[in-house]
């Protein structure tokens, strides 16, 4: 890179793990392959537990066999796309590997969406089939897209008869959805059918598809990307493999065929789908699913199962930094505790190591990189940083508006490119040349997020493109004002935006929700004053909202969209 050589130097590289570096090689196999080797390797291992129900590797190959069987024999092809309208189950890892092996894309859709949702993305990926939970069967039948097949299963279709109906009950605590004493919605259509009947019926042949790993796409997850309407991620069998044997090579501490997790984080989510669907799966980990993220049952599954190692959003560790019930556990034991997918505030981690006396290790990606392209060394991270780039992973710092490197320590959009970055969009050829950099004729890809690199490669994130407020020509994050606020004793959460103003460009708002013994004591103009000493002056939120309930999106994260909308 002739332009910046600062980057080029790549210090991160020194805090890598003992025999990496940038240079990683990625083998040139499909997510099909290793999932045969891994099923083969620990045939006799648990694969999952679910609510007490426990999978063997051997018997989940079985299950993904047969049904692959079951797709191809309903007429599944090379390049189908098929929608997940899934809750975490053992049915939706079988569903994933079943639809690759059948050669099928998948293209995951959170279970919260409304009818509208589901149908803009199935019409946009062109999918022709969907597997869904029957709870969910009527929303998607409100979005009236007439689709070749629908498979349908029961979230306690895998649970003993004697604990079905347990199950059923905390199901429905969560998704209030219309279901029959028999656990699943009355689904007569000539197109459906049940998960659980397929399985049966077909023997465990899967078709043969040859796949060609850096081409041939295997999800195609939807993404508000930097701008616009949600757009389909094109991700590869190689850029799984690549993100997967950089996660692992950044912590050689958990060993193959050895740990135990527990899953809570939404698969359909690139977080969850990375760490739990893909990951645990191909290295050979036990994983206790569970479906709703219950704070007891989650500590619960931790003790019994002997958990090694935890990963969750940033909303569960500021949750837990203050559950009655957390000490608990004996977090020292785990190996590796990770935060994902948001934002981690240096309260909730200060909070944390003040309560457990571990660290929160903070990982950072996007859906365009299938999850993961920075993260914290082990035992070397840095408070409020995102971490290093992972092997094989180059990032850098960027003007957000052109093309050209900026100098150390300056802030602006965090690039990078690399095996586990996506090509595109899907059918959106603009929108991908949107996110593209192109310095000394080399591809970057824009994150969207705004941050900095320091002298020893760490990476800090200010703040979301989009979320940037501009007062007067001067730029305001709206992280850096958060996180004065929530230092603030009496300030339970805050989301900040930007109100447009015609005198002033754009004006700092604040939406707070007190703690409840400090309603009706603590007025706006009190948070103004705070702000006004923490901060620039210009800084300050010039108008204040109090709240009951900040929005959030389904994974946990501060939904600043809602906050702009008016829906608080």
């Amino acid at each position: 890179m002739k332009s910046q050589s600062v980057y080029e130097k790549r210090p991160w590289v020194d805090f890598y793990p003992h025999g990496y570096s940038y240079e990683m090689q990625f083998p040139d196999t499909s997510i099909n392959d290793l999932f045969d080797e891994a099923t083969v390797k620990w045939k006799n291992r648990i694969a999952i537990i679910f609510y007490g129900k426990q999978i063997t590797y051997q018997e989940l190959r079985d299950r993904v066999d047969r049904f692959a069987a079951a797709l191809f024999g309903l007429g599944v092809r090379k390049g189908d796309r098929i929608g997940f309208l899934m809750l975490n189950s053992p049915e939706y890892i079988v569903s994933f590997y079943g639809v690759l092996k059948a050669g099928g894309i998948i293209t995951p859709i959170s279970p919260v969406y409304s009818s509208k949702e589901c149908k803009y993305q199935l019409e946009d990926s062109g999918a022709t089939m969907v597997i869904c939970h029957d709870i969910l069967y009527e929303n998607l039948l409100k979005t009236g897209i007439k689709l070749k097949s629908v498979i349908t299963t029961g979230i306690t279709d895998s649970l003993p008869f004697f604990k079905k109906r347990l199950g059923k009950r905390i199901i429905r605590a969560e998704y209030q959805k219309v279901m029959t004493e028999e656990g699943h919605s009355a689904i007569k259509a000539s197109n459906s059918y049940r998960f659980q009947d397929l399985i049966k019926r077909y023997p465990p042949h899967p078709p043969e598809i040859v796949v060609n790993p850096k081409n041939d796409i295997v999800c195609l997850p939807y993404t508000g990307g930097t701008t616009g309407a949600p757009k389909g991620v094109l991700i590869t069998h190689h850029n799984i493999v690549a993100n997967t044997m950089q996660f692992q090579a950044m912590y050689d501490i958990l060993k193959e065929g050895e740990e135990t997790i527990v899953s809570y984080m939404p698969f359909y989510h690139a977080g969850g789908q990375s760490t739990s669907v893909i990951i645990s799966v191909l290295q050979g980990r036990t994983q206790v699913i569970i479906t709703t993220p219950d704070m007891d049952e989650i500590l619960r599954s931790i003790i019994r199962y002997d958990a090694t190692c935890f990963f969750g959003v940033p909303s569960i560790y500021e949750t837990l930094k203050d559950y009655e019930k957390t000490d608990r556990v004996k977090w020292k034991k785990l190996k590796l505790i990770l935060s994902g997918a948001d934002i981690l505030y240096e309260d909730t981690s200060n909070d944390w190591k003040a309560r457990t006396g571990t660290e929160i290790h903070d990982g950072y990606g996007q859906t365009e990189v299938v999850a993961l392209s920075h993260i914290s060394p082990l035992g070397k991270g840095k408070r409020g940083s995102i971490g290093i780039p992972v092997p094989g992973i180059m990032s850098a710092i960027v003007d957000p508006e052109k093309d050209k490197f900026l100098p150390l320590g300056e802030i602006g959009e965090i690039v990078v490119k690399g095996a586990s970055v996506t090509r595109g969009y899907w059918n959106k050829p603009e929108s991908t040349r949107e996110c593209e950099a192109i310095i000394d004729n080399e591809r970057w890809w824009r994150t969207g997020d705004l941050g900095r690199m320091d002298e020893d490669g760490y990476f800090y994130i200010y703040d979301r493109k989009r979320d940037l407020i501009k007062y007067k020509g001067l730029r305001i994050y709206a992280r850096e004002v958060e996180e004065v606020l929530k230092e603030h004793p009496k300030i339970r959460e805050a989301g900040v935006i930007g109100v447009p103003d015609i005198k002033v460009g754009q004006k700092v708002k604040a939406v707070v929700v007190l703690e409840s013994d400090a309603r009706g004591k603590l007025s706006e103009v009190d948070i103004i004053e705070y702000c006004k000493k923490e901060l620039a002056p210009y800084k300050a939120p010039k108008i204040v909202e109090f709240v009951g309930e900040i929005p959030k999106t389904d994974v946990g994260k501060v939904s600043r969209r809602e906050i702009r909308e008016g829906d608080v």
